[in-house]
């Protein structure tokens, strides 16, 4: 940095703002007197005016700079690829290969050096556009000499990559060109799906590259649900189909898709994918039959209209055929009860049937109880509000329906408080588990009360009657009073559920009646179960992965200890794995997982499914290289696209204005520009004249003033040539 600055003789007196205004007033000064001299006609006015003026340069103290600059050196970005895609065969080897040529190549440059950055998996893919970007803005501009990036160019973040750049940007090719890849691509997939309702998943199968001209340009498409097989269609390269998919159970279902893979793939891993569906009801269809009004008909009701989900049709027995008031029927109600129609020809629309504190009174004939007992086999539900009719003889337990009934009455009724328990299987039951109120796990066990222990009661309000029952014996109970009469009972009917509260009492504790208890939270979980909830289900198996290669699995059982859980896949043996309890009802184990792909987990007769894909499943969407993302960067820079199969290019100095790669005699070469930036790292100031030779042009300037005036003769004068000259 060269150049010429003020340095004022007077700035330490007066400061250099001061010093410099003084000196440019003298200098206005000296011009004044030059002009005013010269319009007046005097000689040597201009030679005075000269002498000002350079006394006030003199004092604006003008000096010399000069700076010592620094060359920099020049700066060489390499971005490496190791996303999951980089790792199939061939690849990782070029890496290296190529990774530690440029590296030696510009340790070779002078004045360079070499900035590594490497990309690893994202779950959203290779980032190589953010890399690119973050990795220029981070070098000055005129230092960056140039961007080498080792990838296969399969970037997911393409909007990312940025428009130019200060200096060339090189792409390194992994692969060959002769790579080849089949993969499932799906175009429509449901999250959500109707029990017993078909559902289409739109898919094509698509080749990346040349398939070799053995490969037949159609595919077995496998479809499976839960790790059982369903279908299997033949289906063309590129052509787009529907699969249908009936889904029969609640909850999660994994459909897996699958087509033969070729060892001449790139990967077998995009020859399969897995989706999880859920399955749902469309609406829920309950028909609640009230025997008499009673305070917990309205509870019912309130719970189950408070589900959006839920239809509910609701009749309440007014008018019983033993009374004989003579009010005609079309004064009573508006409907007349459609038994045949509820209990005979629509019966199986019904999700759920409650009967809240209903006896026989001949409204339903022998063949409606048939009707109701043979749709809870099938798979229907049926919960009965027991009050003190059943206990009597037209209880409905005496009915067709009370073989399939939880429990049967004694036919004694308690008319005093009770406290509600759990029991052992109503801690680990689903229903009854983990209630808001009930004791803490290992405080109320039938050890305990075998040392004679007194049981912890919970924190409930009692309920003031209950029903004496006798439970069935494949049925669960839950819930017991304080000496073990059952109050909550369930069973597995057939195909269906049936729950029995032997209880009317329940709505104390929406009232808070001594505290009130978790009415709301029973009542919704009975009925649930009873529809076939699976996070209700008691004897159920869940899968869930936890990172990208472990499985934890949770198996719900009403038992003390279950058996190991089998878990087989597609390349690895059956294996058994042990689960270890995690609380009542509930055994935990996690098993990792030592690939990519599909696994079913049985455990007696459960069986589930689970899809463990790649740490970043989209590095596998598409694997065959390709740098069309960043074509538009490189040819923008002047740099190039090499492929590692051709061989690892030279790497050259150039110029500026240079070409930045090139065939060269033996293999490609690749340039970094000799950027040539420097710094200054100090100043050097010296005076444009040392103070002798201002005092000599000062003074040479007033004595040639003084000499140019006794010179010059002025006008008038008596030595002026116009009066002559002077005689003696």
């Amino acid at each position: 940095m060269n150049g010429l600055v003020a340095d004022p003789i007077l700035a330490p007196v007066l400061g250099f703002g001061a010093a410099i205004t003084l000196a440019a007033a003298i200098a206005v000064c000296a011009l004044l007197v030059a002009l005013i001299g010269f319009w007046r006609g005097l000689g040597g006015a201009v030679w005075r005016g000269l002498s000002v003026a350079l006394i006030a340069a003199a004092l604006a103290g003008p000096s010399l700079q000069r700076g010592t600059a620094q060359a920099l050196s020049n700066i060489v970005v390499l971005i490496t690829d190791r996303s999951a895609s980089q790792s199939l065969p061939g690849r990782p080897d070029q890496i290296e290969a190529a990774q530690t040529s440029i590296e030696a190549s510009v340790a070779e440059l002078p004045n360079t050096e070499l900035r590594r950055i490497d990309i690893g998996d994202d779950p959203d893919g290779t980032l190589l556009g953010a890399a690119v970007t973050r990795a220029i803005a981070a070098e000055p501009a005129q230092r960056l000499a140039g961007t080498i990036v080792i990838s296969d160019g399969l970037a997911h973040d393409p909007a990312a990559i940025p428009d130019n750049a200060p200096a060339p940007v090189h792409v390194l090719q992994t692969g060959t060109p002769g790579d080849w890849d089949r993969r499932i691509v799906l175009e429509q997939a449901p999250r959500y799906a109707l029990i017993d309702q078909q559902v289409m998943i739109r898919l094509h199968i698509a080749d990346d590259g040349d398939p070799p001209i053995d490969v037949p340009a159609t595919s077995t498409l496998d479809v499976s649900l839960d790790g059982e097989t369903v279908s299997s269609t033949a289906v063309s390269v590129g052509t787009t189909i529907s699969v249908p998919v009936t889904l029969d159970r609640a909850g999660p279902n994994v459909v897996s898709l699958s087509i033969a893979s070729d060892p001449r793939e790139l990967t077998p891993l995009n020859n399969q994918t897995a989706l999880t569906v859920n399955a749902v009801r469309d609406r829920l269809r309950v028909l609640l039959i009230s025997g008499e009004p009673n305070p917990g008909e309205r509870t019912w009701r309130n719970l189950l209209k408070s589900d959006a989900n839920i239809d509910l049709i609701h009749f309440t027995i007014l008018r019983p055929p033993e009374k004989f008031d003579g009010v005609p029927l079309d004064e009573l109600a508006l409907v007349a009860f459609p038994t045949q129609e509820l209990f005979s020809d629509r019966i199986k629309d019904f999700d759920l049937i409650i009967f809240d504190r209903y006896r026989m009174r001949g409204i339903l004939l022998p063949e409606y109880y048939e009707n109701i007992r043979s749709y809870v086999e099938d798979g229907g539900a049926i919960l009965v509000s027991a009050g003190p009719e059943f206990a009597s003889v037209d209880s409905i337990a005496r009915s067709p329906l009370g073989p399939i009934l939880p429990a049967s009455p004694t036919g004694l009724m308690r008319e005093a408080p009770v406290m509600p328990h759990l029991t052992e299987a109503g801690r680990r039951h689903p229903v009854t588990a983990s209630l808001p109120g009930a004791p803490a796990i290992g405080t109320d066990s039938q050890s305990d009360r075998a040392d004679g222990q007194d049981r912890e009661a919970p924190d409930w309000g009692r309920w003031l009657r209950m029903i004496e029952t006798v439970p069935a014996a494949d049925a669960v109970v839950a819930m017991v009073s304080d000496d073990d009469t059952p109050l909550l009972t369930l069973r597995q009917a057939g195909e269906g559920r049936a729950a029995l509260i032997a209880s009317d009492m329940i709505w104390l504790w929406g009232r808070g009646f001594e505290g009130g208890g978790p009415q709301l939270d029973l009542m919704r979980r009975v009925a649930h179960w009873a529809m076939k909830e699976p996070q209700l289900e008691p004897e159920s198996i869940d899968l869930r992965a936890v990172g990208a290669t472990q499985i934890e699995i949770t198996r719900r059982s009403l038992n003390d200890s279950v058996g190991p859980a089998r878990i087989s896949a597609q390349d690895i043996d059956v294996r058994d794995i042990a689960l270890a309890p995690s609380g009542p009802g509930r055994f935990v184990t996690r098993f990792d997982a030592p690939a990519p792909g599909l696994y079913t987990v049985r455990q007696e007769d459960l069986v589930r499914s689970i899809a463990i894909g790649p740490a970043s499943p989209r590095e596998f969407d598409r694997t065959v290289a390709d740098p069309v993302h960043l074509e538009p960067l490189v040819n923008q820079t002047g740099g190039s696209v090499s492929r590692l199969s051709d061989g690892i290019p030279d790497l050259r100095q150039i110029g500026p204005g240079r070409p930045a790669a090139g065939a060269g005699i033996t293999r490609p070469w690749i340039g970094v520009q000799d950027r040539g930036a420097q710094t200054v790292t100090g100043l050097a100031r010296r005076p444009l004249l040392p103070a002798w030779a201002w005092l000599v042009l000062i003074v040479g300037t007033m004595l040639a003033g003084w000499m140019r005036e006794g010179r010059a003769v002025p006008a008038g004068s008596p030595l002026s040539p116009a009066k002559g000259r002077v005689r003696s």
